[in-house]
């Protein structure tokens, strides 16, 4: 069962979130021009975060709109219901795993959409809130869960794992050259005293990290093992493969997606995903007649991803790492095989 948040801040909310957010939202001027709505039109922000692209593209949507935001952190709904109060537009928030979109629409009786948005960075109030155990520039417990009752920590994941287990998280999620290190280091001094805070985790990885290895590295030895962690915990790769091919069912013809991620590993997901579904016949080129069936979705707005201004990077360091894709859908046509014809 979802709840589905209507309009104005609830006294609730009001009473439970007080400050503003510090998130300073990504690319976003260029964002909301590519995704290409306008007034009465049907949007999700599937990462509303600080609500900066909610901000700007409810003001565009107007009193016919619908925006509808997902987040699984229940701070950032509060947060995103205060920013949005002002807005004519019929707002919906969602406290849900964006994988779920698409039940969670059709529940409310809405079966497609003009746009949709996913920033997958982590929001900057979470970096700050050292009790979310997300940053390791605070000390707090090693938490990293985006929705606060889902059952696996980043403390019970470190503190459960084998040296096997541990090296597949950094090498998978972190893309840590060092993998097997670490997860040797960390399985031993978990042996003698559970992991328990951020801080006892990176003096960890700083005692083991050799001079002569630090010497050569562009960023902190604890970013790659932190980003891994958190993505192993709130199973991050998997629900954005899961709910891509979700957005593309629920975009009308026309409608377009825009995905801003911020490393490798969520923007070859989204790059597969997109080049596959421009294609059209995917048979073997040995044969002369298409058989698969298979049609273009698609059309790439985007050939290449967009990158931040020096500008944006200048004033908001956290944007560096941001790259955003954007790409449209097809109208619905006859398969190929009816058509007996090849696409390429």
């Amino acid at each position: 069962m979802y709840l589905f948040e209507v309009g104005c801040v609830s006294h609730e909310w009001g009473v439970m979130i007080e400050r503003a957010t510090k998130h300073e939202t990504v690319m976003l001027a260029e964002a909301v021009e590519l995704l290409s709505i306008g007034p009465g039109d049907r949007v999700i922000d599937a990462t509303v975060g600080g609500a900066g692209h909610s901000l700007a593209i409810g003001q565009r949507l107007g009193a016919g709109g619908m925006l509808i935001g997902f987040d699984l952190d229940a701070g950032a709904i509060g947060r995103a219901r205060k920013r949005l109060a002002s807005l004519s537009v019929h707002l919906q928030l969602v406290q849900a795993n964006f994988a779920e979109m698409r039940t969670v629409l059709r529940s409310a009786g809405i079966e497609s959409v003009d746009g949709i948005i996913f920033d997958l960075g982590v929001s900057s109030d979470l970096l700050e809130e050292p009790d979310r155990g997300f940053s390791f520039s605070h000390d707090g417990p090693l938490d990293m869960r985006f929705k606060s009752d889902a059952p696996l920590t980043a403390a019970q994941l470190v503190n459960s794992s084998s040296v096997d287990r541990l090296a597949q998280i950094f090498r998978m999620y972190g893309q840590e050259p060092h993998s097997r290190h670490y997860a040797r280091v960390i399985f031993a001094a978990s042996r003698l005293q559970p992991i328990e805070t951020t801080f006892q985790l990176r003096d960890l990885i700083y005692r083991h990290t050799p001079a002569s290895w630090r010497a050569k590295l562009k960023i902190d030895p604890c970013t790659r093992i932190f980003q891994a962690l958190r993505i192993a915990v709130n199973d991050e790769l998997e629900s954005l493969g899961r709910v891509l091919p979700e957005a593309l069912s629920l975009l009308r013809p026309g409608g377009r997606m825009v995905v801003i991620s911020f490393h490798s590993l969520e923007d070859g997901l989204v790059k597969h995903f997109f080049k596959e579904e421009s294609r059209g016949c995917i048979c073997p080129v040995s044969m002369p007649v298409c058989r698969c069936g298979h049609q273009a979705q698609l059309r790439l707005i985007t050939k290449r991803p967009v990158f931040p201004s020096q500008a944006e990077i200048a004033r908001n360091p956290r944007a560096r790492s941001a790259r955003m894709r954007v790409a449209e859908r097809l109208p619905v046509q006859g398969s190929a095989e009816q058509r007996g014809v090849r696409h390429d």
